[in-house]
């Protein structure tokens, strides 16, 4: 059997986001049943010339029944394999140098459209990753789950994309992804009402100015209630 063909960034995004609108599907069984159908190597080309008609008789039975993905669905995994609405209005990363802002935490937020928190930590297209500093954010990278959801765990996969962040915001994460997360040395922060990036920068950026525990810990700094604890023993102790 010969090994398939590498997937562009662009080609594994298309077929990320068709599989997404027919969640009883897999991407790697989607990848190969595509790549059998149209012959590798896959391309741009290759996939634009693929009808509703054909996904819907490649997703048929053996006995040739209709295949229960719904109609809508076929079509939007369709337009989405064509290329489509792939942008999405997808906020565009600016410069930054390591040091650029000081005392300051990368954080992931987990999106499937524009600037959002909107994303399951398994499911989400892409995570936005920001530079944020009590004054200041930047966004420093926008980085696709496109080749992570071609491995054999994801979830690991998904964890290391994200390896250098401090914090991942997402609506929703299991406990066994959580764990992989932990692991790879990130804090999953739940966010389930979802919304503007913005909005979970802000309240990150006010609770950076006096962590709690869990804060303080990802900050390398000290909590400010163990912090005046010490000023009063060092009181205690200049007095005696």
């Amino acid at each position: 059997m010969s090994e398939a063909a590498p997937l562009t960034r662009e080609i594994a995004l298309r077929l990320a986001l068709a599989v997404r609108e027919m969640p009883e599907l897999d991407l790697r069984g989607f990848v190969g049943l595509v790549s059998e159908r149209l012959g590798q190597p896959l391309s741009a080309d290759k996939l634009a010339g693929i009808t509703v008609a054909d996904l819907t008789l490649w997703l048929a039975g053996d006995d040739g029944k209709p295949a229960s993905t719904d109609k809508e669905a076929i079509k939007r995994a369709v337009r989405f394999l064509w290329g489509e609405g792939i942008d999405d209005g997808l906020p565009k990363p600016v410069p930054y140098a390591e040091g650029d802002l000081p005392n300051s935490l990368r954080i992931a937020m987990a999106s499937n459209k524009g600037d959002l928190v909107d994303g399951h930590f398994g499911s989400c297209a892409r995570f936005l990753v920001y530079q944020v500093s009590t004054t200041d954010s930047r966004l420093v990278a926008v980085r696709s789950t496109a080749d992570a959801d071609t491995e054999e765990d994801k979830n690991v996969a998904r964890s290391a994309l994200i390896g250098d962040c401090n914090l991942v915001y997402v609506q929703s994460i299991g406990g066994p992804a959580a764990a992989k997360v932990v692991r790879a040395g990130v804090h999953p922060v739940k966010w389930p009402a979802g919304g503007p990036v913005d909005n979970a920068i802000g309240k990150l950026q006010t609770a950076m100015l006096a962590p709690p525990p869990w804060l303080a810990r990802v900050m390398g700094v000290e909590p400010a209630s163990l912090a005046r604890f010490a000023e009063d023993v060092e009181m205690e102790e200049a007095e005696s």
